[in-house]
């Protein structure tokens, strides 16, 4: 039992405040006497406090709560601060106004001041103003619930903040980023027309000093005052609930999960955030704030009208599976400078009121959410959670939140909720990754890893204990030459999607990818036993391989083990050369070998011999080379061979001996089609048989579905369609489309080619606007926006995109009241959001070659617009190069890397960017922009060869 058990029994069982009281006595003697005072305090707080929620304004609580503060078990600091936290999550005036009157009447009973009464002495300046803080947020919700003559909610809260901030004595003990959040909260507060006089004037007074505090000239002041007065422009909110920044880089996260600097790369993504932080004016608090409610803005955004997507059930897993780890192995490193240890470990706890605020969001998860969740039809085991209980549970397990924190929120959390995979490891006496490899032994069915995995997918609490099995297993079992056991955690991975999305969001696939590569290259059958067996279990590694890069973009990225550099080439390359001559060392002999095996009429097939005398990478090359000789022999050969010799050399091509080749075979047919002007009927049929074949890999199909719709669409032209039928054995090509449409997930009645779109789109400049477009049209409808960089470097060189961006961007200024927080936000993640290695630098690109033509343009412009153009020029240079500052200092502190992660180092870049500006004359725009950039104190101490240019 716990104290929130004892006082939900007690108030349902009618039990007087008194004896409760003695009650609770009985059980902190007993239970927790050891837990330090101010645990215990919260803990009675909170259980009381927790049961407002399901009885609103309720006396009898009212006086449980009053019983213990005048006895003295609860002191009154105490219930304060814990009152002014869960305030969000009430939302019931009489309610808030009833407590409000708790803390304020034990005040005036106790004839001492504020200070020693609801403040402690010696409370530390940044414990009180985050108490401030709250207070403030108790005043907007007073504003925000209706009016009504049963309560005076409004009246009280103004009463509480005025005495709370006759506490304040000095504010210069906080960091200047806190303050200036503290001026925000209180200038907006002052905005309201409804703040009575007597606390206007307090708040009036407490805003100077802390204007004071930051300049005499107050000019950062009305810098933080204009930023958060910037009302229902692009996002319709202050940059206080802002997720465009947030929401930019979660997205980064996930779509470039597998990745360098994705989800799964823990220390790089938490890199990413610290910079985030660091380059911000957020405090801590904010930061958790921000980043929580993105991702949950992100969960409830891709749940589509029809229900959950597959996106839900990714970001379902991140939010929940993920995110807490990341912030935990963020909490060890990010904190920044001039926050006390205390504060920033108790900054996610201030946080999580401004996430339970988010009802909206909550209730959106939870109440449409649930079919991808569990589908009680099909797993009875499988009931669905509140996603708060989820991530609550999560926090408290990788321990950013103490048990108190989470009480305070859901008292009866471990009565409530019960991960379903680690209630069962639980039951079996083992730990989660005991669990795993238990239920991934080797002589577990296929049938049991599919239940398995499909459990384990609904249940995010227990993916980072699956990665973590699955990444040991895997490197082990490669590193041993264990073709078996490696084969088959690699089919488990292609065959269900789940697993490897389970696997890419807590771990660096490519180092798998790396590992499985090099098995490739160095496997050599010529030991093994059973070599038809180790070959069949080296396909799936190498399905595996081929798949993953595919799917997960990984084909640009570097493959290292250890030192060693493994080249995916020969994966890719396969069947695009079929020339004799392109065949080397080792590789024209066992070609002459393996063509006598399957195409000759007096072959007894595929001896272990030849097994053991083939490398896997030569097997994979020559195979293209077999199909073309043999086809060749079947059409143009003066001794020609019969169709059903190959037919049956085909055949060993649909078992799992070779089935793994497939993939450069397809790639060679689909070429030699186009290349004969599709006057190949025996091609054509070949290519029919292995993609309609029920053993043709999934992982195969899926790699040559694209090429096969763009090489036979649907209709066929009429020149085509005539060549085919004056075949003699006309193929029936309508039997292809069907097999790569199913391998899409496509309708097979498609009339039209899937992967055709509306006319003009199909110009990669268009389409990389149009990401553009949706992105800013997401931010400025209050939606979390997303732009895959990757994708818009596919579809057009990087100084087009550029100039694009720069384009909507001026466009969207042009189009509001001159807010430039999203646009700025924009930009600055574009420009240092950091990439894989072999992608285009784009702040330097920016800076040194885009940049000299928008001053050129601006140089042209009429007055007003020009003015636009250098404020936002200024605003984009100086977040950028801050930002990338940032990025390269998280790094190094963070991962121990000093490197040009963004293609050159901030320092060289500033350098030359100031000497450009420099050069190009004064009177002009780069003059002006330059004059601008060297008035910026902050930007000049982070950049000194600006104050030289001066």
């Amino acid at each position: 039992m716990s104290l929130s058990e004892l006082t939900r029994n007690s108030y349902q069982s009618g039990i007087t405040a008194r004896k409760w009281l003695a009650l609770c006595k009985l059980f902190i003697s007993k239970n927790l006497s050891h837990n330090a005072a101010h645990s215990v305090e919260s803990e009675i707080t909170n259980s009381v406090l927790i049961l407002f929620r399901d009885y609103p304004g309720d006396p009898t609580l009212q006086a449980y709560l009053k019983q213990a503060i005048e006895d003295g078990v609860l002191s009154l600091p105490t219930f304060l601060t814990a009152f002014l936290l869960a305030a969000p999550s009430l939302q019931d005036a009489p309610t808030l106004d009833m407590l409000c009157r708790v803390a304020l009447d034990h005040h005036y009973a106790s004839g001492l001041p504020a200070t020693g009464s609801l403040v402690p002495y010696g409370e530390p300046a940044t414990r009180l103003l985050s108490t401030v803080q709250c207070a403030m947020g108790l005043m907007r919700i007073s504003y925000e619930l209706p009016v009504s003559n049963f309560h005076q909610l409004t009246t009280s809260a103004s009463e509480l903040l005025v005495l709370l901030l006759s506490c304040v004595s000095d504010v210069s003990q906080v960091a200047p980023g806190q303050a200036m959040l503290y001026f925000a909260d209180a200038n907006e507060l002052l905005q309201n027309p409804r703040v009575s006089g007597g606390v206007r004037q307090v708040l009036e007074t407490f805003a100077y000093s802390l204007s004071m505090y930051l300049g005499d000239d107050a000019k950062v002041a009305r810098e933080t005052q204009m930023m958060h007065t910037l009302q229902h422009t692009v996002l319709g909110s202050s940059s206080e609930t802002d997720i465009v920044t947030c929401s930019l880089v979660l997205n980064h996260l996930i779509i470039c999960r597998a990745g360098e600097f994705g989800s799964g790369d823990g220390p790089h993504a938490v890199a990413i955030l610290v910079s985030l932080l660091r380059g911000s004016s957020w405090t801590p608090v904010i930061f958790y704030a921000q980043l929580i409610i993105s991702a949950l803005t992100c969960l409830a955004q891709s749940i589509s009208p029809g229900g959950p997507t597959k996106a839900f059930s990714i970001w379902r897993a991140f939010t929940i599976g993920r995110l807490p780890h990341l912030l935990a192995s963020f909490r060890k490193v990010g904190r920044p400078d001039g926050i006390s240890e205390a504060d920033w470990h108790s900054a996610l706890q201030f946080a999580l009121p401004h996430v339970l605020h988010r009802t909206d969001l909550l209730e959106k998860v939870d109440n449409n959410g649930q079919a991808g969740v569990s589908d009680s039809a099909s797993d009875k085991s499988v009931m669905p959670q509140a996603f708060i209980s989820e991530f609550l549970y999560q926090l408290l397990s990788v321990g950013v939140v103490e048990q108190a924190v989470v009480a305070t929120i859901n008292p009866n959390l471990s009565n409530d909720f019960h991960p379903r995979i680690g209630t069962e490891a639980h039951e079996a006496g083992v730990d989660l990754p005991g669990y795993f490899e238990g239920k991934l032994s080797s002589d577990a069915t296929p049938e049991d890893i599919e239940v398995l995995l499909y459990r384990a997918w609904k249940d995010p609490c227990c993916h980072a204990a699956f990665a973590d099995v699955v990444v040991k297993r895997f490197t082990t079992y490669s590193k041993n030459m264990d073709a078996e056991s490696l084969g088959l955690v690699c089919k488990m991975l292609c065959t269900h999607e789940m697993a490897l999305d389970m696997l890419s969001l807590h771990a660096k696939i490519t180092d798998l990818v790396a590992h499985a590569l090099a098995f490739i290259e160095d496997y050599d059958c010529e030991t093994v036993g059973d070599p038809q067996t180790a070959v069949s279990h080296l396909g799936d590694v190498v399905l595996f391989a081929e798949g993953t890069i595919a799917r997960l973009n990984l084909g640009s990225l570097a493959f290292k083990v250890g030192e060693r550099q493994l080249d995916p080439g020969f994966l890719r390359t396969a069947g695009m050369n079929v020339r004799a001559d392109s065949l080397t060392g080792d590789e024209p002999a066992a070609f002459t070998s393996w063509s006598k095996a399957l195409f000759d009429p007096g072959s007894e097939g595929i001896e272990d011999t030849i097994l053991r005398a083939t490398r896997p990478k030569t097997l994979l090359k020559i195979a293209p080379f077999l199909f073309a000789h043999a086809i060749h022999s079947v059409t143009e050969s003066k001794v020609k061979m019969d169709k059903d010799v190959l037919n049956n050399g085909i055949s060993y091509f649909l078992g799992p001996l070779l089935n793994w080749t497939l993939a450069g075979v397809i790639r060679f047919l689909l070429s030699d089609i186009q290349r004969r002007g599709y006057i190949a009927p025996v091609q054509l049929d070949v290519l029919k048989t292995l993609l309609t074949s029920p053993s043709c890999p999934p992982t195969v199909l899926s790699l040559s579905a694209p090429n096969v719709l763009r090489s036979i669409p649907d209709p066929l032209p009429a020149n085509i369609e005539d060549i085919l039928k004056k075949s003699e054995n006309p193929p029936d090509v309508k039997a292809i489309r069907p097999a790569a449409l199913r391998a899409l997930g496509l309708p097979i009645e498609e009339l039209h080619n899937p992967l055709s779109i509306t006319p003009g789109a199909t110009d990669g400049k268009n389409q990389a606007r149009q990401l553009i477009i949706n992105a800013l049209s997401a931010a400025r409808a209050g939606r979390a926006p997303a732009l895959d960089l990757d994708r818009c470097m596919l579809l057009c060189p990087p100084t087009k995109f550029l100039r694009m961006l720069w384009d909507q961007l001026i466009h969207l200024l042009a189009s509001t009241v001159s807010d430039m927080e999203a646009p700025r936000r924009f930009a600055t993640f574009v420009l240092t959001i950091p990439r894989t290695p072999r992608s285009p630098p784009l702040l330097p690109i920016f800076l040194h070659l885009i940049l000299p033509s928008l001053v050129a343009t601006a140089d042209n412009l009429a007055a007003t617009e020009q003015t636009i153009w250098v404020e936002f020029l200024v605003a984009v240079i100086s977040s950028s190069l801050t930002g990338a500052l940032h990025l390269e200092w998280a790094l190094l502190t963070t991962c121990g890397e000093e490197r040009n992660v963004l293609g050159q180092s901030v320092t060289s870049m500033s350098r030359r960017l100031a000497g450009d500006l420099k050069r190009r004359g004064n009177g002009t725009v780069a003059g002006m922009v330059l004059q601008r950039l060297t008035a910026m104190q902050p930007f000049v101490a982070n950049f000194p060869t600006f104050a030289a240019e001066v």
